[in-house]
Protein backbone atom coordinates (compact mmCIF):
# COMPACT_ATOMS: atom_id res chain seq x y z
CA UNK A 1 0.00 0.00 0.00
CA UNK A 2 2.97 2.27 0.96
CA UNK A 3 4.45 2.25 -2.61
CA UNK A 4 1.19 2.75 -4.37
CA UNK A 5 0.43 5.86 -2.13
CA UNK A 6 4.05 6.59 -2.74
CA UNK A 7 3.45 6.11 -7.09
CA UNK A 8 0.27 8.07 -6.65
CA UNK A 9 2.14 11.31 -5.05
CA UNK A 10 4.95 11.30 -7.09
CA UNK A 11 1.84 11.28 -10.24
CA UNK A 12 -0.11 13.58 -8.48
CA UNK A 13 3.42 15.81 -8.26
CA UNK A 14 4.22 15.33 -12.77
CA UNK A 15 0.53 16.52 -12.84
CA UNK A 16 1.19 19.01 -10.84
CA UNK A 17 4.50 20.07 -12.84
CA UNK A 18 2.92 19.97 -16.12
CA UNK A 19 0.05 22.76 -14.79
CA UNK A 20 3.02 24.63 -13.46
CA UNK A 21 4.95 24.79 -16.72
CA UNK A 22 1.58 26.21 -18.32
CA UNK A 23 0.48 28.61 -15.40
CA UNK A 24 4.61 30.34 -16.15
CA UNK A 25 3.88 31.02 -19.74
CA UNK A 26 0.33 31.97 -19.42
CA UNK A 27 1.60 34.29 -16.99
CA UNK A 28 4.72 35.44 -19.43
CA UNK A 29 1.68 35.83 -22.05
CA UNK A 30 -0.78 37.17 -19.63
CA UNK A 31 -3.23 34.62 -20.78
CA UNK A 32 -5.64 33.40 -18.34
CA UNK A 33 -4.21 30.27 -16.63
CA UNK A 34 -8.57 28.99 -15.82
CA UNK A 35 -9.69 29.77 -19.63
CA UNK A 36 -8.55 27.34 -22.99
CA UNK A 37 -6.71 24.29 -23.83
CA UNK A 38 -3.25 23.83 -23.34
CA UNK A 39 -1.35 24.60 -26.78
CA UNK A 40 2.03 24.64 -27.99
CA UNK A 41 4.11 28.01 -27.11
CA UNK A 42 4.99 28.10 -30.43
CA UNK A 43 2.59 27.25 -32.83
CA UNK A 44 -0.31 28.11 -30.36
CA UNK A 45 -1.98 25.35 -31.70
CA UNK A 46 -4.10 23.26 -29.04
CA UNK A 47 -2.19 19.97 -27.72
CA UNK A 48 -4.44 16.97 -28.11
CA UNK A 49 -4.48 15.05 -24.34
CA UNK A 50 -2.37 12.15 -25.30
CA UNK A 51 0.04 14.77 -25.78
CA UNK A 52 0.19 16.21 -22.71
CA UNK A 53 0.68 13.17 -20.42
CA UNK A 54 3.70 14.27 -18.38
CA UNK A 55 7.02 13.36 -19.09
CA UNK A 56 5.76 10.33 -21.32
CA UNK A 57 4.41 12.66 -23.98
CA UNK A 58 7.62 14.53 -24.21
CA UNK A 59 9.43 11.82 -24.14
CA UNK A 60 7.04 9.51 -26.91
CA UNK A 61 6.98 12.83 -29.69
CA UNK A 62 10.94 13.14 -29.48
CA UNK A 63 10.86 16.90 -27.59
CA UNK A 64 9.01 18.57 -30.43
CA UNK A 65 5.44 19.82 -31.38
CA UNK A 66 3.73 17.31 -33.26
CA UNK A 67 1.93 20.15 -35.13
CA UNK A 68 5.16 22.63 -36.00
CA UNK A 69 7.95 20.08 -34.96
CA UNK A 70 9.68 22.54 -33.13
CA UNK A 71 11.48 21.37 -29.97
CA UNK A 72 10.17 21.48 -26.21
CA UNK A 73 12.16 22.94 -24.14
CA UNK A 74 13.76 21.25 -21.65
CA UNK A 75 12.45 23.33 -18.61
CA UNK A 76 8.83 21.02 -19.33
CA UNK A 77 10.10 17.83 -18.58
CA UNK A 78 12.53 18.85 -16.05
CA UNK A 79 10.07 21.04 -14.06
CA UNK A 80 7.38 18.13 -13.90
CA UNK A 81 9.85 15.30 -12.63
CA UNK A 82 11.32 17.82 -10.20
CA UNK A 83 7.91 18.64 -8.95
CA UNK A 84 7.44 14.71 -8.81
CA UNK A 85 10.47 14.43 -6.97
CA UNK A 86 9.66 17.39 -4.60
CA UNK A 87 6.27 15.72 -3.53
CA UNK A 88 6.88 12.39 -3.38
CA UNK A 89 10.07 14.12 -0.87
CA UNK A 90 7.07 16.25 1.12
CA UNK A 91 5.31 12.91 1.00
CA UNK A 92 7.74 10.73 2.88
CA UNK A 93 8.76 13.72 5.42
CA UNK A 94 5.37 14.64 6.59
CA UNK A 95 2.95 12.15 6.16
CA UNK A 96 1.26 11.03 9.07
CA UNK A 97 1.26 7.71 11.26
CA UNK A 98 -2.52 7.06 10.64
CA UNK A 99 -3.43 9.02 7.93
CA UNK A 100 -1.85 9.47 4.16
CA UNK A 101 -2.38 13.22 4.08
CA UNK A 102 -1.69 15.49 6.77
CA UNK A 103 -2.47 19.91 7.19
CA UNK A 104 1.20 20.06 7.56
CA UNK A 105 2.13 17.91 4.14
CA UNK A 106 -0.77 19.66 2.20
CA UNK A 107 0.91 23.01 3.66
CA UNK A 108 4.16 22.45 2.26
CA UNK A 109 3.37 20.88 -0.67
CA UNK A 110 1.27 24.17 -1.48
CA UNK A 111 4.82 26.01 -0.30
CA UNK A 112 6.46 23.79 -2.76
CA UNK A 113 4.39 24.63 -5.62
CA UNK A 114 4.68 28.57 -5.07
CA UNK A 115 8.63 28.05 -4.41
CA UNK A 116 9.20 26.56 -7.64
CA UNK A 117 6.74 28.93 -9.51
CA UNK A 118 9.19 31.79 -8.27
CA UNK A 119 12.32 29.82 -8.90
CA UNK A 120 11.64 29.26 -12.54
CA UNK A 121 10.31 32.58 -13.02
CA UNK A 122 13.24 34.56 -11.97
CA UNK A 123 15.61 32.13 -13.35
CA UNK A 124 14.18 33.02 -16.87
CA UNK A 125 13.05 36.58 -16.67
CA UNK A 126 14.66 37.91 -13.30
CA UNK A 127 11.73 38.82 -11.87
CA UNK A 128 10.02 37.72 -8.63
CA UNK A 129 6.13 38.35 -8.75
CA UNK A 130 3.91 39.71 -6.22
CA UNK A 131 0.86 37.36 -7.24
CA UNK A 132 3.44 34.63 -6.25
CA UNK A 133 4.44 35.44 -3.37
CA UNK A 134 2.22 38.01 -0.67
CA UNK A 135 -0.85 35.58 -1.31
CA UNK A 136 0.99 32.65 0.10
CA UNK A 137 2.64 34.83 2.46
CA UNK A 138 -1.24 35.45 4.39
CA UNK A 139 -2.01 31.99 3.69
CA UNK A 140 0.54 30.57 5.31
CA UNK A 141 0.39 33.00 8.32
CA UNK A 142 -2.72 32.88 9.10
CA UNK A 143 -2.92 28.72 8.90
CA UNK A 144 0.45 28.83 11.35
CA UNK A 145 -1.79 31.00 13.50
CA UNK A 146 -4.86 29.02 13.21
CA UNK A 147 -3.13 25.53 13.70
CA UNK A 148 -0.38 26.58 15.60
CA UNK A 149 2.29 25.63 13.59
CA UNK A 150 4.42 28.34 14.56
CA UNK A 151 3.95 31.56 16.90
CA UNK A 152 3.07 34.47 15.83
CA UNK A 153 5.76 36.55 17.29
CA UNK A 154 8.41 34.60 15.78
CA UNK A 155 6.72 35.14 12.53
CA UNK A 156 6.16 38.76 12.53
CA UNK A 157 10.32 38.76 13.91
CA UNK A 158 11.08 36.92 10.57
CA UNK A 159 9.46 38.32 8.05
CA UNK A 160 10.87 42.00 9.83
CA UNK A 161 14.22 39.86 9.62
CA UNK A 162 13.54 38.92 6.41
CA UNK A 163 11.91 41.75 4.65
CA UNK A 164 13.74 44.36 6.33
CA UNK A 165 17.75 42.50 5.64
CA UNK A 166 16.86 43.65 2.19
CA UNK A 167 14.81 46.81 2.08
CA UNK A 168 17.96 48.03 4.13
CA UNK A 169 20.25 47.02 0.93
CA UNK A 170 17.91 48.37 -1.71
CA UNK A 171 17.47 51.76 0.16
CA UNK A 172 21.36 52.15 0.54
CA UNK A 173 22.10 51.08 -3.42
CA UNK A 174 18.98 52.83 -4.67
CA UNK A 175 18.11 49.47 -6.40
CA UNK A 176 21.05 48.13 -7.75
CA UNK A 177 22.17 45.99 -5.79
CA UNK A 178 18.62 43.81 -5.22
CA UNK A 179 15.13 44.20 -6.10
CA UNK A 180 11.80 44.92 -4.73
CA UNK A 181 11.02 41.76 -5.55
CA UNK A 182 13.52 40.02 -3.03
CA UNK A 183 11.92 42.19 -0.27
CA UNK A 184 9.02 40.44 -0.52
CA UNK A 185 10.28 37.45 -0.96
CA UNK A 186 12.16 37.74 2.00
CA UNK A 187 8.97 38.48 3.81
CA UNK A 188 7.35 35.35 3.04
CA UNK A 189 11.16 33.10 4.22
CA UNK A 190 10.33 35.44 7.57
CA UNK A 191 6.34 33.62 7.82
CA UNK A 192 7.70 30.46 6.47
CA UNK A 193 10.97 29.94 8.40
CA UNK A 194 10.02 32.31 11.46
CA UNK A 195 12.88 33.29 13.81
CA UNK A 196 15.66 32.17 14.43
CA UNK A 197 15.70 29.35 11.42
CA UNK A 198 15.15 32.74 8.80
CA UNK A 199 19.03 33.66 10.26
CA UNK A 200 20.32 29.93 8.35
CA UNK A 201 17.71 30.72 5.17
CA UNK A 202 19.24 33.91 4.72
CA UNK A 203 23.00 32.75 5.16
CA UNK A 204 22.39 29.79 3.41
CA UNK A 205 21.35 31.39 0.66
CA UNK A 206 24.17 33.57 0.31
CA UNK A 207 26.52 30.47 0.45
CA UNK A 208 24.76 28.97 -2.31
CA UNK A 209 25.04 32.20 -4.51
CA UNK A 210 28.41 32.39 -3.90
CA UNK A 211 29.30 28.88 -4.43
CA UNK A 212 27.16 28.72 -7.59
CA UNK A 213 28.09 32.14 -9.00
CA UNK A 214 32.28 31.55 -8.46
CA UNK A 215 31.49 28.12 -10.26
CA UNK A 216 30.26 30.15 -13.01
CA UNK A 217 33.15 32.28 -13.29
CA UNK A 218 35.85 29.87 -13.63
CA UNK A 219 33.50 27.65 -16.09
CA UNK A 220 33.52 31.40 -17.70
CA UNK A 221 29.78 31.16 -18.21
CA UNK A 222 29.97 34.19 -16.55
CA UNK A 223 31.55 37.20 -15.27
CA UNK A 224 32.05 39.33 -12.01
CA UNK A 225 29.27 42.06 -12.91
CA UNK A 226 26.78 39.26 -14.29
CA UNK A 227 23.37 39.77 -13.04
CA UNK A 228 22.22 37.45 -10.73
CA UNK A 229 19.00 36.00 -10.26
CA UNK A 230 18.72 36.03 -6.40
CA UNK A 231 15.46 34.78 -5.91
CA UNK A 232 16.30 31.35 -6.84
CA UNK A 233 19.01 30.72 -3.98
CA UNK A 234 16.34 32.52 -1.90
CA UNK A 235 13.99 29.44 -2.64
CA UNK A 236 15.76 26.81 -2.46
CA UNK A 237 17.65 27.91 0.67
CA UNK A 238 13.52 28.31 1.98
CA UNK A 239 13.04 24.68 1.09
CA UNK A 240 15.96 23.14 2.67
CA UNK A 241 15.58 24.91 5.72
CA UNK A 242 12.06 24.42 6.17
CA UNK A 243 12.78 20.34 7.12
CA UNK A 244 16.13 20.56 8.20
CA UNK A 245 16.99 23.59 9.21
CA UNK A 246 16.86 22.59 13.07
CA UNK A 247 19.44 19.98 12.02
CA UNK A 248 21.65 22.55 10.26
CA UNK A 249 21.44 24.81 13.73
CA UNK A 250 22.26 21.53 15.43
CA UNK A 251 25.22 20.43 13.62
CA UNK A 252 26.55 24.00 13.35
CA UNK A 253 26.32 24.20 17.32
CA UNK A 254 28.34 21.13 17.42
CA UNK A 255 31.10 22.54 15.81
CA UNK A 256 31.09 25.15 17.91
CA UNK A 257 31.60 23.14 21.52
Amino acid sequence: MSYFYYFLVFVFGLMVGSFLNAWIWRTRENLSIVSGRSMCPRCRKQILWYDNIPLISCFLLKRKCRHCQEKISWQYPAVELAMGILFLLVAYLRKGENTFVTLEMLRDLGIVFFLVFIFIYDLKYKEILDMAVLPLTIIVYLASVAENWQTWQSMIIGAAIGAGFFFVQFFISNGKWIGGGDIRLGLLMGVILSWPNIIVGLILAYVLGAVISLTQVVLKKKNLESETPFGTYLTVATFIVMFWGDQIVGWYLGLLN
